[in-house]
């Protein structure tokens, strides 16, 4: 039977190990395909860019030149515009004919016979007919034909003159990582490896957290003395929790515009997936980003974390070893008998979970409420946000060891309580017969 056991804590640590390395790795990975989706699909790239406007826009516009035709209300329209422009236009001739003759005596002479014999309210008689000639001219095929030419030059003018000044070089460093060519082509498959790395992940976070209970369990309704095979492999269990709980992602953070769709021109101009802010972080990330920040409270509060999730828990697990083999007297030592038997409620790592629980309402609840506010279904726009806010593995494994160390933690406490009142004069440490 000590065999069997000895065997069965060899296959659950050495399965543990293998998953712990599978599940961080599979996060490290995910979690830049993750920051990389959420950088296409940013704000700033889409909703804010201006050649994203531009793109649209010219596209619509390019479509409306092409379908351009003289409609009757349009004809009378351009009809009385042209009548009025030729009318303004022989005035202006007139004038400046005028003004330059005046300079000169043959100017004068000259202006004296214009006037004998050129009536210019006859000419003016003329202008409904002449605005006609131009609308027959305008209705030829060649003539739209070359308008429709001359107006997508000048459409391509303005679109070559109108770019944003934002380089992107971390959109081509994306690109690159994603062994795609263009955008479209990096979210396809930037898509298609979170689906598959997710489902990894959590299919070992299962397997993880299956198996840390099942020892845990028949260690738990086991009748006799732990051994120290049985008690080594809890120990290893753990830190092996405690390290995939913290360096793997806790928390995802997303707020972005689903879809808002409006119609210009007759034609929908639509932007999708547009990213406010995303963030997915471990706990070691927190810690390395308020450590590098400037401000001391901010650097003082990634040193409580790091030490609460952290330096505190590998203390206590150390402490435990200690005093369950009674190491140098361990089991004398104050500090150790602390970190062993009082530190339950100094340890912090069950109000770390907590608090990353709350931090997720928190953060859910003001982003789904700022979010709500946003959304618009109308005649004129539809705009629908989206709040992606949810726990990760990291936060579930770190919640596994807080909650199997605890128990560790108790039933150390009950034997070493047990043995007291069995020998209360002699130390349990040489009582004990493994």
């Amino acid at each position: 039977m000590k065999y069997l056991n000895f065997i069965f804590s060899l296959i659950v640590v050495i399965a543990s190990v293998f998953l712990c390395r599978q599940i961080i790795s599979n996060s490290i990975i995910n979690q830049q395909n993750k920051n990389d989706l959420a950088e296409l699909n940013h704000v700033k790239y889409g909703l804010l860019s201006i050649d994203e406007w531009k793109r649209q826009v010219t596209a619509i516009l390019a479509d409306e030149i092409n379908k351009l035709y003289l409609s009757r209300e349009n004809e009378k329209v351009l009809r009385a515009h042209i009548e009025v422009l030729l009318n303004t236009f022989i005035d202006q001739v007139d004038r400046n004919i005028r003004q330059g003759n005046t300079e000169t005596a043959s100017g004068r002479l000259s202006q004296t016979f214009i006037d004998l014999f050129i009536n210019l309210d006859s000419i003016k008689k003329g202008i409904p007919g002449y605005a006609e000639a131009v609308i027959h001219e305008m209705k030829k095929a060649k003539t739209k034909r070359q308008v429709k030419a001359a107006l997508n030059k000048q459409l391509e003018q303005y679109s070559k003159a109108t770019f944003d000044f934002r380089d992107m070089p971390e959109i081509a460093r994306i690109l690159v990582r994603a062994d795609s060519g263009n955008v479209e082509g990096a979210r396809a498959r930037l898509n298609g490896k979170i689906e598959i790395s997710d489902a990894l992940i959590i299919r070992d976070v299962i397997l993880l957290i299956v198996l840390a209970a099942a020892i845990f369990a028949s260690s738990a309704f086991s009748k006799k003395t732990l051994p120290k095979s049985r008690y080594l492999s809890l120990i290893l269990i753990l830190v092996i929790l405690l390290f995939a709980g913290v360096t793997t992602p806790t928390i995802d953070m997303e707020a972005k515009i689903s879809q808002m769709t409006f119609m210009l021109l007759g034609h929908p101009v639509y932007f999708e997936n547009q990213v406010l802010y995303f963030q997915s972080k471990s706990i070691l990330d927190v810690f390395r980003i308020m450590i590098h920040y400037h401000d001391i409270p901010m650097k003082l509060v990634g040193v409580l974390l790091i030490t609460f999730s952290i330096i505190i828990p590998l203390l206590k697990i150390a402490s435990t070893l200690g005093f369950y083999f009674d190491f140098h007297h361990a089991r004398r030592n104050p500090v150790i008998k602390f970190f062993v038997l009082h530190s339950g409620k100094w340890s912090m790592a069950d109000v770390m979970v907590v608090a990353i629980f709350m931090a997720y309402i928190g953060f859910n609840g003001i982003i789904a409420d700022q979010l709500g506010r946003l959304n618009r279904v109308s005649e004129e726009m539809v705009l629908l946000t989206t709040n992606g806010t949810s726990l990760q593995p990291g936060y579930y494994l770190f919640l596994t060891y807080t909650l199997l160390a605890l128990f560790l933690s108790e039933l150390l406490t009950k034997k070493h309580r047990a043995e007291e009142r069995r020998n209360p004069y002699i130390d349990p440490g040489h009582q004990r017969k493994d």
